[in-house]
């Protein structure tokens, strides 16, 4: 009897990790069975590359704030760091004529010293990163619209535009693009000791500063990565428009916070992965590519998305309430 009970209590705690570590994977399969019911043309080859397409843009700013959360913080900036990013591309080809790798390099590299500025007011003079990151979001939303006077900056170069709109093979290049970085942050923060740092930051930041860990540097690092994958999509898109729009990527942020949140990341800090954020924005661009082949209004669209987003946050604090 007692052996009975020892095995169903293994099978039971077995079926708890299996739904704790799979659970958003598998709502993903059955929103895809479902909607491939629903819409003919969902399961589909061209519309999954659709889909892939119009998620890649959050997806890669997503893995940035996966980081980010995962200490416990947040990063309101980075739809503007993306706008920001993606006029400096424009304009550094039109009126001056810089080519693709000075459009691509020089842009990522200005917001990302943006990001890490953030993470030195937020680490060294103890600014709420809520506070500290929406100031950045409102001055470099100015900055674009001083930079580009409130005007697109339009006619970018076709071997630019590569970046954005071109294939390899039958796959398109941001998409291509959104994978390696995925899987470059998937390594980064389950195989190295930087990883390791980032959850335990966001653990017990107290216990990792006393135990000799110079976690104002990992800050600035942190934020510096939210701002790069924030400048990267900037230049892609930009590339995808041929221009560099002063009013994209508004909204971005609660996109991108709303995709690391319902793949699992904790808002609170020190549980989540790169992977699961990744579900999450295809998730989100599953229901919205099913709605839109449905004709179902975007209002209704922006409602399950709350909804969505709400029930995420009360599965993570109900988690967390039976591992205390």
């Amino acid at each position: 009897m007692i052996g009975e009970r020892s095995e169903v209590s293994i099978r039971r705690i077995d079926w708890g990790l299996t739904l704790d570590r799979y659970g958003i994977f598998l709502v993903f399969l059955a929103i895809c069975v479902i909607l491939s019911f629903l819409s003919p043309a969902f399961l589909t080859v061209r519309n999954a590359l659709n889909v892939f397409r119009q998620v890649s843009i959050t997806g890669i700013i997503g893995v940035g704030m996966t980081f980010v959360i995962l200490t416990g913080g947040i990063d309101l900036s980075v739809g503007s760091l993306l706008a920001l990013a993606g006029v400096l591309a424009a304009g550094l080809q039109i009126p001056h004529g810089a080519g693709p790798f000075l459009m691509v390099v020089l842009p990522i590299v200005v917001v990302t010293c943006l990001g890490m500025l953030v993470g030195f007011i937020i680490s060294k003079f103890k600014v709420p990163p809520f506070v500290a990151t929406l100031g950045m979001m409102s001055a470099a939303r100015g900055m674009t619209l001083i930079y580009t006077d409130g005007y697109p900056i339009s006619g970018l170069s076709r071997s630019f535009r590569v970046l954005g709109s071109g294939m390899v093979g039958p796959v398109p290049v941001p998409i291509i693009i959104y994978v390696f970085v995925v899987v470059v942050g998937a390594i980064v923060l389950s195989q190295t000791k930087f990883g390791r740092y980032v959850y335990a930051i966001g653990g017990n930041e107290e216990a990792v500063r006393l135990s000799g860990i110079p976690t104002s540097r990992y800050k600035m690092i942190i934020y510096g990565i939210s701002a790069f994958t924030a400048a990267l999509s900037g230049v892609i898109l930009a590339a995808r428009l041929s221009s560099g729009q002063p009013t994209a990527g508004e909204g971005y942020e609660l996109d991108v916070i709303a995709a690391v949140v319902i793949g699992g990341t904790s808002l609170q800090g020190g549980r989540g992965s790169v992977f699961g954020t990744f579900i999450g924005a295809l998730l989100i661009g599953v229901l919205t590519n099913g709605f839109n082949l449905m004709n179902i209004s975007p209002f209704y669209q922006q409602f399950v998305k709350g909804v969505i987003i709400v029930a995420a946050v009360i599965m993570e604090q109900m988690r967390s309430k039976q591992k205390n």
